[in-house]
């Protein structure tokens, strides 16, 4: 096994190892770097955010108190993506560490900062007409030149 930037192993063949020369840096741990993400408004306030991870992360049992994070790690042209890392002790403590990161991030975003979640922008022009609105347009407008006060014909 290969222990990989995020704390993870990963299995490589046996024959990969007695073709190439490698170095193991792992020793005895489990330790887990996970991530979660969530795409945001660039209007987010990133340092509260930051400010109300740390109470999020640090009141949460599964975390083994090693690192954590927040950063923007990616723009589109209509949102940010932010990541947030945290280390745990092994990888079912991980998933439900990062499970727990995400559903109350989410919801402090809802309950803080409701405008910074991420919005469907969209140019509205003039609606099309209904079919009913067509009809509408085709009727006359005016009674029949020959029709009277009382719009019977003379």
């Amino acid at each position: 096994m290969v222990h990989i930037w995020d704390d993870r192993r990963l299995v490589v063949p046996l024959s990969h190892f007695i073709e190439k020369p490698f170095q193991n840096w792992t020793r005895i741990s489990a330790d887990l770097l996970g991530s979660v993400f969530v795409w945001v408004d660039y209007s987010l306030p990133l340092d509260q955010v930051r400010a109300a991870l740390k109470e999020i992360i640090e009141n949460d049992p599964l975390w083994d108190k090693r690192f954590w994070n927040l950063r923007a790690t990616d723009a589109s042209e209509h949102t940010m993506q932010v990541r947030v890392l945290a280390t745990s002790a092994d990888s079912s403590k991980s998933w439900g560490q990062r499970c727990n990161i995400r559903e109350k991030l989410i919801a402090y975003l809802k309950q803080e900062h409701p405008q910074c979640l991420p919005k469907l922008r969209a140019e509205l022009g003039s609606p099309p007409a209904s079919k009913e609105g067509n009809r509408a347009q085709l009727a006359p407008t005016s009674p029949p030149r020959d029709a009277g006060p009382t719009g019977a014909g003379g």
